[in-house]
């Protein structure tokens, strides 16, 4: 089995794209993460929802879990109003080092896993010639190798 089996349309942001924006659209779809594709589509990274909370959560709350009891439930709930006039770009990890989510249509299930594994991504951008053909989710790959 390869990439281009577990394949499907996926929806894609800019590093622009404001993130209460994206954010909507991971709850909306109930999505892992998100393609992040320049001007042409071409994929640049993954945005993985947990980065998205990321940018949400005080600082000190991820600091220390004990402060984040403290905080009165009015304040506690509206935590994703810090994400107003931010852009998915501060979103994104830090670090232009890391490997990249991205592989092509005949990567194998073991290679998607693998790749998953050490990017710690919830899905992979697969791409033919540089263009982005769509996406195999953490899920699709798990229920595919499971015989779900």
């Amino acid at each position: 089995m390869r990439a281009r089996d577990l394949l499907a349309d996926f929806p894609v942001v800019g590093p622009d794209t404001p993130v209460l924006e994206a954010a909507r659209l991971l709850a909306e779809q109930d999505l892992p993460g998100l393609i992040v594709t320049g001007g042409d589509r071409a994929p640049l990274t993954i945005l993985p929802g947990a980065e998205v909370l990321r940018l949400a959560v005080p600082g000190y709350c991820q600091d220390d879990p004990a402060l984040a009891r403290v905080v009165d439930e009015a304040h506690a709930d509206a935590f994703l109003d810090r994400l107003d006039g931010r852009t998915v770009r501060e979103a994104l990890p830090s670090g232009r080092w890391r490997e990249l989510p991205i592989t092509d249509e005949d990567a194998t299930v073991l290679e998607l896993a693998a790749l998953m594994a050490r990017t710690r991504s919830p899905l992979v951008a697969v791409v033919r010639d540089g263009r982005l053909l769509g996406a195999v989710t953490l899920q699709a790959l798990l229920d595919r190798a499971l015989g779900a």
